[in-house]
């Protein structure tokens, strides 16, 4: 299965495609589900991104609007997500009740997550105040500087490549509601150069005292980042610990094992992994008869080459 799909809920609200020009549908009330926004550069090149967006504002009762998915913006690889950013910024005196953003929700189908250009998105965050959702789908080209903002409760970055200075921006930033941050890391490949030491200050703890869920996922280097996570201060703040998708192997689950205790949290998930069922016996002893869920699925495949192992993410380009 692909791990790169349509979000069908955000903000927990069902997402609804905004029709096309000329679609026949009964428009639900704006706050009761969460606007997807696309168009098909392909199929329809008579209305933009642009001309879509004027329809939208100009359908629904703006002032309810709780959440939008933005989708196609066009060809992914030709425009970046900067008209994207204006527009919402541009529409925050109209989206009075927004509360759930979500920029790039393209499908393989559409671009692979590597081809789809980013921005600076947080301009987004600066003119709703207000906000408590917001993710991002793509590295390329995405830019994340430091930011504050008091009422974001849930942050999510999937990239098959997150630049270390989205990484670092992050963890700089000033986010005293934040309960649930989710980060792709990706592979150096596609752009994704973060390092354990650009995490340090996000799992020294403290940074985000309201954090509860922390994914760190979809990495090449999953196993340095078990190691660090086995000893940093922030473990002790989680009820949950996402370190799946990644190219996590023996070692890493054995440091995790040798580690602080993980008996505090309700679910580990380390799904789409490199651990030998020996190991993963191992881990489940240790954690689950403390009621700690354990996801140790999907077992990645391994690529032998002239007697080199290869183990790959689930998600690179």
């Amino acid at each position: 299965m692909s791990h790169v799909q349509h979000l069908q809920e955000l903000h927990g609200l069902p997402a609804f495609d905004f029709p096309a020009p000329g679609e026949q549908r009964d428009l639900p009330e704006a706050g009761a589900v969460a606007w997807r926004l696309a168009v098909d550069p392909y199929e329809n090149d008579e209305e933009g991104f642009g001309d879509l967006w004027d329809r939208f504002l100009g359908s629904v009762d703006c002032a309810g609007v709780r959440a939008i998915v933005v989708g196609q913006w066009g060809e992914a690889y030709d425009n970046d997500s900067g008209d994207i950013v204006r527009l919402l910024v541009d529409a925050r005196d109209r989206l009075t009740a927004l509360r759930a953003v979500f920029v790039g929700d393209l499908e393989m189908e559409e671009a692979e997550i590597s081809w789809i250009e980013q921005s600076d998105v947080t301009p987004v965050l600066d003119a709703y105040p207000l906000l408590e959702e917001f993710g991002v789908r793509g590295g390329t080209g995405l830019r994340f500087p430091a930011v504050a903002h008091k009422h974001l409760r849930v942050l999510r970055f999937e990239a098959g490549g997150l630049p270390g200075e989205v990484v670092r921006g992050v963890a700089a930033s000033e986010l005293p509601a934040l309960e649930h941050l989710d980060i792709w890391l990706g592979v150096q490949e596609y752009g994704g150069d973060a390092t354990v030491a650009d995490l340090a200050p996000l799992l020294a703890g403290g940074r985000f005292p309201a954090l509860r869920h922390l994914g760190l996922r979809n990495s090449e280097i999953q196993d340095e980042i078990a190691a660090a996570v086995a000893a940093a201060p922030v473990v002790a703040q989680l009820t949950s610990l996402d370190l799946s998708l990644g190219v996590l192997t023996d070692e890493g689950v054995t440091a995790l094992l040798g580690g602080q205790p993980l008996t505090h949290l309700t679910r580990l998930d380390l799904h789409h992994n490199f651990v030998t069922e020996p190991v993963g016996g191992r881990i489940r002893a240790a954690l689950e008869p403390s009621g700690v869920e354990i996801d140790l699925s999907e077992p990645g495949d391994l690529w032998e080459d002239d007697g080199v192992v290869h183990r790959f993410t689930a998600v690179a380009e």
